[in-house]
């Protein structure tokens, strides 16, 4: 094991090597034609069918699953495409037990839902092991089109809007395309490299330029976007991370969650990515679990995921927080941090009993401690500045205005998912192409 110099208990290398492999590979492994025919098998194909209304993309969940059934999954796939063109990777990191599969009728009837995500999945890698672009350009429009964000809402805008025929292009401030798709999702959700596939999928269309490392407000200013194209779409993000608030939190060993899932992500020897003996995550949410997951997968002894609200209120699915636990992550609920313990470095977390109250939330005088060599902060994330003076409601983007389009994380409402951010890129593509054609 290797130390790192300012913080001795947080290491590298803590399992043999033929581990890393094993514990990030696929974590839901795909059906293969025989499984997946069984499991469309059990779908009711419901007039009204429910899933469909539960789905953010609206994708036509009961023709795609009896396409598979008949034996064609390359059409099953077009029919996810049709609605969501990042439908393979929407299969693997969807809550679909909180959305398609909760609405299931079979869910309602018998406790057991139709596989949906996993019926996705298979119909789209079916596919896209083809390698072919399943859509054609339209006619050249002529008219440009500058996408800022080059994650699940700023592609699936770019790409509907090349089917159109309008020229996009796509600027990017990190080095690769993809968003949280490829830099925010647990490895072991989306093996295999597949984000950085399906990104090189989509872009066989045509018509789009993806420019790398260009970032709004330092590289280029929105009206020089505005002066330059005929429409611009915002789906920048969410960049910044809400604060502890907690004495302690710029010790060395605190860092944010989302920039070690990211390091994770990118890297390409996990033996020698450091972690922490004794991790403790603050949060509650999606992110919150794939950190304290990915901690244990590296082997961190014990992890802790503390939130301060019931588990009632935790973003994070039931699903996924039985995960965490199978996984031997600790929850508790109902805790709040006071303060990091240590000099300078982390070696402990104090917190405090909290308690809904009807004026809010309540901290006891009752206080525990947790030791911790290692703190991640998964409390949200925020945006760092609101480009060209758009309006900002509760930290996120506001609507849109003039030639400006918003969508994805940074837009105000809905739910941060990945399939959300698809539907917002997806319709404010129909939107644009609508007023560009003189709608």
């Amino acid at each position: 094991m290797t130390n790192s110099p300012l913080t001795p208990g947080i290491v590298s290398g803590r399992l043999p090597a033929a581990a890393y492999a094993k514990n990030f590979g696929d974590h839901d492994p795909a059906l293969d034609g025989h499984e997946a025919r069984v499991a469309a098998d059990r779908c009711y194909f419901c007039h009204d069918a429910p899933c469909i209304t539960a789905c953010p993309t609206d994708i036509d969940i009961p023709l795609f699953i009896r396409q598979i059934a008949t034996g064609t999954p390359d059409a099953a796939a077009q029919t996810i495409w049709n609605q969501n063109i990042l439908g393979g990777m929407c299969a693997r990191v969807c809550p679909t037990e909180t959305l398609c599969e909760q609405a299931c009728v079979r869910e309602a009837a018998e406790g057991k839902p139709v596989e949906i995500g996993r019926l996705q999945r298979f119909a789209t890698d079916h596919a896209m092991a083809k390698g072919k672009q399943p859509f054609t350009r339209a006619k050249a429009t002529g008219k440009r089109v500058a996408v800022v964000g080059a994650g699940p809402a700023g592609l699936a805008c770019a790409h509907r809007l090349a089917v159109h025929g309008h020229d996009v292009v796509v600027l990017e401030r990190r080095a690769k395309a993809g968003g949280l798709n490829e830099y925010g999702i647990a490895s072991y959700k989306a093996a295999g490299g597949f984000a950085a596939r399906e990104v090189d999928w989509l872009l066989k269309i045509g018509g789009i330029e993806v420019r790398t490392g260009v970032e709004l407000g330092r590289d280029v200013t929105l009206d020089q976007l505005k002066a330059g194209y005929d429409a611009v779409f915002l789906g920048v993000g969410l960049a910044g991370v809400n604060a502890l608030r907690a004495a302690g939190e710029d010790l060395d060993g605190v860092r944010n969650a989302v920039d070690f899932i990211a390091e994770l992500r990118q890297s390409e020897d996990l033996s020698k990515l450091s972690i922490g003996r004794d991790v403790v995550v603050i949060g509650g949410g999606m992110t919150a679990v794939d950190a304290a997951v990915q901690s244990k997968l590296l082997g961190a002894e014990n992890v802790t995921i503390v939130y301060r609200r019931g588990q009632e209120k935790m973003s994070a699915s039931g699903y996924e927080q039985d995960h965490a636990v199978q996984a031997g992550v600790r929850i508790i609920h109902n805790a709040a941090p006071v303060r990091v313990v240590g000099s300078s470095k982390a070696e402990a977390v104090e917190f405090a009993y909290t308690e809904d109250a009807p004026g809010g939330l309540k901290l006891s005088s009752e206080t525990f401690t947790l030791k911790a060599d290692q703190v991640f902060k998964a409390i949200g994330q925020t945006l760092t500045s609101a480009p060209g003076g758009l309006a900002v409601e509760g930290g996120k983007l506001a609507g849109h205005s003039g030639k400006v389009w918003v969508g994805g994380d940074c837009a105000a409402g809905g739910e941060d998912l990945t399939v959300n951010a698809v539907a917002g890129g997806r319709d404010a593509a129909e939107a644009i192409h609508t007023i560009l054609k003189g709608g």
